[in-house]
């Protein structure tokens, strides 16, 4: 199992409709085409043998290797320095574009900075997961592999100043390797290209390479540079928008939780999930931090994808679901893989994701708090989009007191959740904003009574006596670090002696130097063996609450402390080992929000006079 890099160990890119990573000794053992939830081409990830893995990296030497972005773009360099001189792998897809294609290149650039050193370039794709066989075929251009439902060319691109490849030897596996010294000075390059069925590779010269390359460039740097924030730790927020773009499916403006499927929570465990969907409380939460940032045109985008669920699901009369694939499809069904081993021997590894069949009530909230907060900034919904948020509205009327599945997603059955109860008060509350500020039609009477009945009812069995707390469910004691967000949403306030209790015993039990826990499974069984690890989104979260609960040297300390625990790269995955270890999928696309959301208001109650 040391054979697998840790999981941050490495660097994401994509091309906004997929994406891959790959690890700081070159290999690409993660990506997925032609879209984020289709099946993996390289998946070394998830089992080292059966995966399949790209790899570019030195032979014959002793070597360390470091890796950064091109500032301001995803563009990843991973360095190998060696006695021998300094190599630089860059890894980068160029954009595919607003329209759904199965056509998507992604570009693998050796070049040798100070002195020589041997390469070896190794290409092992495996189809499907690892299921579907396949066929190569060699040329002099480069290499073909063809299975039933997917081709991958890859084109060597030959420089005239670079001696030629030593070796080629085709691999029975149905893989490809060779073998080159570079000088200093000299180059290479590899392009994959999918989704097409060439009789032959595309040849590439050096210089198409290089525009591509910089077309890359340019439209990250053109798109970043729309951003109007300017406040402190610009670079690790601007580091999450570029990963949270990465992370969008362009022809429809989802969101995905995730690029991977099946990273463990915790090593050996079962909590093995597939977040390469997305989840309507992520993109709702999304269009607060774009909006922060300025970002409007992919806020509008993330609104009209949200406003289509809310249509299909109230033309079909069926709950709004909690998760769906990028093109808005409900289809999800949980399998297992059980021909992998999983990463670090962590099976079953899953796709699809059963979470879909859940009713997780707090999902009304985030829609209706974006879509309030949306208007705010101008961005008006149409009067078919009001009367399926209005029609929203009443259902929830009718099915806001029951018991949910919750925003974690257990397994252990439904419980009445403080946060899907106070979701759904914040989704009440914000249709009658949002109905008396624009006049709309719609009974507002009766979301005000229910609204209050809610709030009534969460200060009466919510908060439990003697804990001097708000907790994860009316029947028990345990606390809920989803809480942390009562005073964001305004439905308490930051200085109530109720909150400032239930703030010290989130101090006193789930945070663990300033990295906060969801909740303690032990204490209140949600459906699944082992433990987990601190959750990155939480943490974020409960600096948020400190610094509006008046506590902004604490906060401060604590999101500094954050940083700290970041990748090399600025990325941040799920949770966090008590080692220090990023776990579960990676990147996480709640942990980068959070983090934006964090910095946004604690540098504004840093400095009240600042604007974004």
């Amino acid at each position: 199992m040391d054979s697998y890099p840790a999981v941050e160990a490495h660097g994401l890119i994509g091309d906004l409709q997929t994406a891959a990573l790959v690890a700081m000794d070159g290999t690409l053992d993660w990506f997925c085409a032609p879209r984020f939830d289709s099946p993996s081409v390289f998946g070394g990830l998830l089992d080292r043998h059966k995966g399949g893995y790209f790899k570019v990296s030195p032979e014959g030497v002793d070597y360390t290797s470091k890796q950064l972005y091109l500032p301001g773009t995803p563009i990843l360099i991973t360095r190998f320095l060696s006695a021998d001189g300094v190599g630089e792998l860059v890894d980068f897809m160029p954009i595919a574009g607003d329209q759904p294609t199965d056509r998507h290149r992604l570009v693998r650039m050796l070049r040798m900075v100070r002195g020589t050193m041997r390469f070896r370039i190794d290409c092992q794709p495996r189809f499907n997961y690892g299921r579907d066989p396949h066929e190569v075929d060699t040329y002099p251009e480069g290499y073909v592999f063809r299975s039933p439902a997917l081709s991958l060319a890859a084109s060597l691109v030959h420089y005239p100043e670079t001696r030629p490849l030593e070796q080629g030897v085709l691999r029975k596996e149905g893989g490809m390797w060779t073998v080159t010294t570079l000088g200093e000075g000299e180059a290479g390059a590899v392009v994959l290209e999918t989704g097409v069925s060439p009789d032959r590779p595309r040849t590439y010269t050096p210089c198409e390479v290089q525009e591509l390359l910089e077309q890359t460039r340019d439209f990250w740097r053109r798109w970043l540079a729309r951003s109007r924030y300017t406040g402190r730790w610009r670079e690790s927020v601007h580091r999450s928008a570029i990963t949270l773009k990465l992370m969008t499916y362009a022809p429809t403006g989802a969101l995905v939780a995730a690029p991977t499927a099946g990273l463990p929570e915790q090593i050996g465990g079962q909590r093995n999930w597939d977040y390469r969907y997305t989840w309507i409380r992520d993109s709702s939460i999304s269009v607060h931090a774009l909006l922060a940032l300025g970002f409007t045109d992919e806020a509008w985008q993330y609104m009209h994808w949200l406003d289509d669920r809310v249509r299909e699901a109230r033309e079909r009369e069926v709950p709004l679901q909690c998760v769906y694939r990028v093109d808005g499809s409900p289809d999800l069904s949980e399998e297992t893989l059980d021909h992998l081993e999983g990463y670090r021997g962590s099976a079953p590894v899953r796709i699809g994701n059963g979470a879909a069949n859940q009713l997780q009530l707090d999902i009304y909230g985030e829609v209706l708090n974006a879509l309030h907060e949306a208007d705010c900034h101008g961005l008006q919904g149409t009067h078919e989009g009001w009367l399926n948020t209005a029609g929203t509205m009443d259902w929830l009327c009718d099915n806001w007191d029951q018991p949910e599945d919750g925003i974690w997603e257990t397994r252990s059955g439904p419980q009445d959740f403080t946060y899907g109860r106070l979701m759904s008060w914040v989704g009440l509350d914000r249709a009658v904003r949002l109905a008396h500020r624009r006049g709309r039609p719609a009974d507002t009477s009766r979301w005000v009574g229910t609204r209050n009945q809610i709030y009534d009812q969460i200060m009466a069995r919510g908060f439990h006596p003697g804990r001097r707390a708000f907790v994860q469910h009316y029947t028990t004691d345990v606390l809920d670090a989803s809480l942390l967000a009562m005073p964001y949403v305004g439905f308490v306030s930051p200085t109530d002696p109720m909150w400032r209790s239930t703030l010290r015993a989130m101090d006193a039990e789930l945070v663990s130097d300033s990295l906060v826990y969801r909740y303690d499974p032990s204490a209140s069984p949600d459906g699944l063996p082992g433990q987990e690890s601190t959750f990155t989104m939480c943490t974020f979260w409960y600096v948020r609450a400190l610094a509006q609960s008046g506590r902004l040297e604490d906060a401060r300390l604590t999101f500094e402390k954050m940083l700290t625990y970041s990748t090399p790269l600025g990325l941040y995955s799920e949770e966090i080992a008590p080692t220090g270890e990023q776990t579960g999928n990676f990147p996480q696309a709640f942990s980068h929000l959070a983090l934006i959301s964090a910095a946004v208001e604690l540098d504004r109650l840093l400095d009240p006079g600042a604007r974004l």
